[in-house]
């Protein structure tokens, strides 16, 4: 094959559609927990020439021109060729890399011109050509406003200049020339469009420009220090984004979308993405805005919808993101009902596992958002009042997929004096049943699926520390009863979880105490802090919470408690004077998290210190 070969030829542009189209794939059946989407068939398709040497080297339009006049023009060349518009080669259009490979060092020969690459020139007159397809629309639209047949030529050739603008996102170091041609502005304006294919499109295009996956992919291919600007062009988009109040245009055209529709249902998806791509580069901003621009209001609506789909899945993702990294969204949800909202999402779970995984990941969403809710004191007796209680207890009975995350929930509810009144209720509500089971024995790991056997008993032990902080009278004298049962079998149970991790913590110590020596003068604070982590890895909370109701037992229990407590360390070659130690250093650390808490703080080392006294 000579080069006059090679021009001439071109691929059959109906097989390599279909299988773009194959490639794409449905939106829905992508994998949602992850940074961003992968990049829509259409995207892929604007950009193609961008990706193919021999494309971009050589346009389609020079190879028709150049092939007819090597021929003389009258296409006799084609008389060998099969169906498929190939001479030789195989009916769906494929080459072999042997010959892939010709063709590329034939091209590199010719030292053709790289005339489509993008440069600031290029970027600026595709902008150009796009605002005046806008501007053209309107008019049309102006002056035909009930013939629509007047303006769909218009229409058209808009969309067609959105799919072109697709091609930027090869080269995030060039959107500051977006920005500084007003292109963000125009492209939030066609948002609101009459034409919701338009909308979509735009949003199918906001996805692909913010796509943080694109982004880091042009970076690690760029061989010279433009990685910078990359990274500086994709904020500057992202900051025009969000100055033009880019959420309130993603909420109003959410909301007038048909999700039955799967184009539509698509469009949700993708900005919901964005929306995602938002948090990864800007996560206070979007945090703050998410609550002024109706963000918050509309995935609050929509996790509320029954039943199980995709974006609902997605809705609950961005959701949980929006309240773990934002205060004032939790007052928000819990000002939006969003508490009893959450509870109604969960309940279907009381009873029965999810039918995907899938759905198992909408579901752990959902725990989360309630958790990360309960972590505002407003929202507790909203929790409360939902008979959210009683909702954590049937899902611990019944021991479904739903039984881990529902120990966790009920640990974020009872925790700190703003759980009092749950820990009231849990125990009215003969919850001590449900909980005294899971201290006596962990679990099987298919009763506790993505829950380890030490987050298990870390959560059973906090739960019953709480209870012991928060009950006053009669409740508190059913909690201590509940070690006098059975000849004080639980109280040997907590000398067993005592001395196990008591164990774990001396081995950590001796690791980290080998370090210090190893570090010599050399230690900094980055390194205490490391220290300190490795031995919470290592059950030092857990401990804390095992040797604070122990305490309780042998002081405030029955008096046989002292005694068999006192025994069983003594077998095990340990005392109450270790229990001591752990407690003082945990009175000592107390606050350290919450340090704006003072009563909190000096009410709790108030206690452990009347506990040491008495101990």
């Amino acid at each position: 094959m000579d080069l006059t070969e090679l021009l001439s030829f071109q691929p059959n542009r109906e097989v390599v559609a279909e299988k773009r189209a194959a490639d794409g794939g449905d939106v829905q059946d992508r994998k949602r927990k992850r940074l961003s989407p992968p990049r829509s068939s259409s995207a892929r398709a604007s950009s193609s020439r961008f990706d193919d040497p021999v494309a971009r080297l050589v346009p389609p339009e020079a190879l028709v021109s150049t092939d007819l006049r090597a021929s003389g023009g009258d296409g006799s060349h084609w008389a060998g060729t099969n169906a498929s518009g190939m001479g030789g080669g195989s009916a769906s259009g494929g080459l072999d890399e042997e010959e892939r490979q010709r063709i590329l060092r034939m091209v590199e020969e010719t030292n053709l011109p790289e005339d489509s690459s993008l440069d600031a020139v290029s970027v600026k007159k595709i902008l150009l050509g796009f605002e005046r397809k806008v501007l053209k629309n309107r008019e049309m639209r102006i002056k035909y406003p009930d013939d629509p047949p007047k303006f769909l030529e218009s229409e058209i050739e808009l969309h067609d200049e959105l799919q072109q603008l697709h091609s930027l996102s090869t080269a995030p170091q060039l959107y500051p020339f977006v920005v500084e041609g007003n292109s963000v502005a125009t492209l939030l304006s066609l948002l609101s469009h009459d034409n919701s294919d338009v909308a979509i499109s735009v949003i199918n295009l906001l996805n692909e420009l913010t796509d943080i996956n694109v982004m880091k992919q042009a970076e690690d291919e760029d061989d010279d220090d433009d990685g910078e600007d990359e990274e500086k062009g994709a904020k500057i988009l992202i900051e025009a984004l969000l100055k033009g109040n880019c959420l309130a245009h993603f909420v109003q055209v959410m909301e007038r979308l048909d999700e039955k529709q799967q184009d539509d249902a698509d469009g949700v998806h993708n900005a919901l993405s964005i929306v995602e791509n938002l948090c990864e580069f800007r996560m206070e901003m979007v945090c703050a805005q998410a609550v002024q621009q109706g963000l918050m209001h509309w995935l609050v609506k929509r996790v509320k919808v029954r039943g199980y789909d995709g974006n609902k899945l997605y809705a609950s993702e961005i959701l949980s993101i929006l309240l773990q990294n934002s205060h004032d969204n939790r007052r928000v949800l819990g000002d939006l009902n969003g508490v009893d909202i959450l509870l109604q999402s969960l309940a279907v779970y009381k009873r029965r596992d999810p039918a995907s995984n899938e759905e198992t990941e909408l579901m752990e969403n959902l725990f989360n958002c309630l958790c990360e809710a309960l972590m505002h004191p407003s929202n507790r007796q909203k929790f409360l009042d939902g008979e959210g209680p009683q909702l954590m207890i049937l899902m611990l009975k019944e021991k479904k997929q739903s039984f881990p995350k529902a120990l966790k929930v009920l640990n974020h509810a009872l925790s700190n004096q703003e759980g009092t009144n749950n820990c009231t209720k849990f125990v009215e509500v003969f919850g001590l049943r449900s909980l005294f089971p899971l201290l006596m024995k962990t679990p099987k790991k298919k009763v506790r699926k993505g829950c380890s056997r030490e987050e298990h008993e870390e959560h059973v032990c906090a739960i019953m520390a709480s209870l012991f902080r928060n009950l006053t009278t009669v409740c508190r004298q059913r909690l201590h009863g509940k070690f006098k049962e059975n000849d004080y079998e639980k109280v040997d149970r907590l000398v067993e979880l005592h001395s196990e991790y008591y164990q774990k913590l001396l081995t950590a110590d001796h690791s980290i105490e080998k370090e210090r020596r190893r570090l010599g003068g050399a230690v900094t604070q980055e390194h205490e802090d490391e220290f300190y982590l490795r031995r919470l890895d290592s059950g030092l909370f857990t401990l804390q919470c095992i040797d604070f109701i122990l305490a309780e037992v042998i002081v405030n229990g029955d008096s046989g408690t002292r005694p068999r407590a006192t025994k069983l360390l003594s077998q095990l070659g340990d005392s109450v004077r270790t229990v001591k130690r752990v407690l003082k250093e945990y009175s000592e650390s107390i606050g350290d998290a919450d340090a704006g808490n003072t009563l909190m703080r000096e009410t709790e080392r108030h206690r452990i210190a009347e506990l040491l006294t008495q101990l």
